[in-house]
């Protein structure tokens, strides 16, 4: 593929999509940390030299394909939680009704899930300040649409939902870290199976985990005391 510069905003917008989307489909077929500028640039057909024009870095391309995978996840939420859990049945079911739905619904959106692993340690490095507060107002824009989610479906969380997602988001990306063990890894487990207790099967550990933060943070007599900081 051979692309003349852009020279409009819509043929900017345009090579950003094409470069995107061309990004997207190689994290189909492997980790983000395989994905390099330069293997992007070919399978896109540009010089790297190229996608810098439209791109800082491959981290902005990374943190633009994070926050699509985010609001594609929530699409899709917003259909399963209202059919998936039952508004008349007791808190404690609907909660680990809702952790049940989360984790599921997340391996279906592995890309995504190893993205949030990655962001930040390494996503968001090597972008300038503009690029990561356009990407902080957009990922408050989506923790916000999950906590209505999330109120939605077990209303007993009120303002404790949007705490709440922001600590799921960040038990994704701990757990997630562990969704691909090396090769040494796997063999240290094989070889001694007094390991064994270290394996983490990644879903059954998101369930509960989103389960019991729900649970502790509802029956806390003060509720939590962490809060996300309110812009001035």
């Amino acid at each position: 593929m051979g692309f003349q510069r852009a020279r409009t905003p819509e043929q900017r917008e345009v090579r950003r999509s094409t470069i995107l989307d061309t990004a997207a489909a190689m994290l189909d077929d492997m980790p983000v940390a395989d994905l390099t500028l330069n293997a992007l640039s070919r399978r896109v057909g540009l010089a790297k030299s190229n996608v810098l024009r439209y791109f800082e870095s491959r981290e902005e391309i990374l943190l633009e394909l994070l926050d699509r995978g985010f609001r594609q996840w929530l699409a899709e939420l917003a259909d399963e939680l209202p059919d998936a859990i039952d508004p008349h049945s007791p808190v404690e079911e609907r909660i680990d009704r809702l952790a049940a739905v989360l984790s599921c619904s997340l391996q279906d959106h592995t890309a995504f899930s190893d993205l949030v692993s990655a962001q930040a340690g390494v996503l968001e490095h090597n972008v300038s300040v503009d690029v990561v507060v356009r990407y902080k107002r957009s990922t408050l824009e989506n923790l916000t649409i999950l906590a209505d989610r999330v109120r939605q479906v077990v209303p007993e969380l009120g303002d404790k939902a949007l705490t709440i997602c922001l600590m799921g988001v960040a038990m994704v990306a701990g757990l997630y870290a562990h969704a691909r063990p090396s090769a040494s890894t796997v063999a240290a487990y094989d070889a001694d199976p007094g390991l064994a207790a270290l394996r983490i099967d990644v879903c059954t550990a998101l369930e509960e985990s989103l389960a019991t933060l729900m649970t502790g943070v509802l029956h806390r007599p003060n509720g939590s005391k962490y809060r996300p900081r309110e812009s001035k």
